[in-house]
């Protein structure tokens, strides 16, 4: 399939020769102003993916649509974001797949949202619980201005695919049947309870945790529950190499940890919540579960880490604003 000429209204990546991203978004009569120049937009307009360009004061860029990535790392934020290296071994990792219900918290700046759109396609649903209302409108503009290739975005019209809860994820769950869950919050742990009601059987959970103290009270929730198998906590390294000639080499500086990652699958079994009676068949096979259960499943405080705010490992591991980090 040919790729059709830029069109005013898409979002086009301009890239220096230095590996420098910038997002513009092409506007008739419009100027794109850097250090060394400016460009005009009805330059860029009906040219094809790849073409070249200089600015005014001769710098020289590439034109492309943005990846997935490239978006996600140079649009407007407010909050740190789920960085791409994480993003796809979560899409392959809770195997997010098309036409799948994917209940979401915490919709933040939208990166790790735009991608459970693209995966579960149209015919899937992703549903996002976010407490903060004030961080939703700049969340749902960044989803907006975001489209497939060849394509201008809607930015008046929201997702179709989406739906948005204004409301605490700790609170409850009101979908039931939900094939996929990811859980990006100070305490996984308080929300399994609700998850093992609103998740099908066989169901898989993705935590994102930048602690190593949160993962392990997580997974000690999740065996405790008796409700998930397959657990699996990861996390994921990632060092690009310079080749340019004989000079062969990692490059100097790498990202390396940016959170913890715990997946889960559902299991056919009932499953055992805290607010279960002590006459529970559940609770009765073991009792020196029983207060372990109530520590670990659904109590805020521990840790160090705010209910309604973010760790001090949140916000260590997630102050980098460096366009390179993935």
């Amino acid at each position: 399939m040919a790729a059709e000429p830029f069109a005013e209204g898409e979002i086009v990546l301009l890239l220096d020769r230095a590996g420098n991203r910038r997002l513009v978004s092409l506007r008739m009569g419009a100027r794109a102003h850097g250090h060394k120049g400016y460009l005009e937009h009805d330059e860029i307009i009906g040219q094809r993916e790849g073409v070249t360009l200089r600015a005014t004061g001769g710098k020289v860029y590439v034109a492309f649509r943005p990846r997935l990535a490239d978006y996600a790392l140079e649009m407007p934020r407010k909050t740190a974001i789920v960085y791409p290296k994480d993003v796809g071994i979560i899409l392959v990792w809770a195997d997010i797949y098309p036409g799948a219900t994917v209940v979401e918290s915490g919709l933040g700046s939208g990166s790790l949202t735009l991608a459970l759109l693209r995966a579960v396609g149209p015919t899937g649903q992703v549903i996002v619980y976010e407490q903060r209302a004030d961080m939703i409108p700049a969340a749902l503009t960044n989803l907006r201005r975001f489209s497939e290739p060849g394509t201008v975005p809607d930015e008046d019209a929201d997702p179709p695919n989406l739906i948005v809860h204004n409301q605490d994820i700790y609170e409850g769950i009101a979908e039931t049947g939900v094939d996929r869950m990811v859980l990006d919050l100070p305490e996984p742990w308080r929300v399994l309870p609700h998850a093992l009601d609103a998740l099908r059987s066989g169901a898989m959970l993705a935590c994102y945790s930048p602690s190593i103290i949160q993962v392990q009270r997580t997974v000690e929730a999740l065996e405790v529950t008796r409700g998930f198998g397959q657990i699996e906590s990861l996390e994921v390294l990632y060092r690009p190499w310079q080749v340019k000639g004989q000079a062969v080499r990692p490059v100097q500086q790498m990202v390396s940890h940016t959170a913890f990652l715990t997946f889960a699958r559902r299991l056919a079994a009932r499953g055992r919540r805290r607010w279960d009676g002590v006459s529970d068949e559940s609770y009765l096979a073991d009792d020196d579960d029983m207060v372990l259960a109530d520590e670990l499943i659904g109590t805020s405080g521990a840790l160090g880490v705010a209910a309604d705010g973010d760790s001090d490992a949140d916000a260590a591991a997630s102050t980098s604003d460096d366009p390179d980090y993935c």
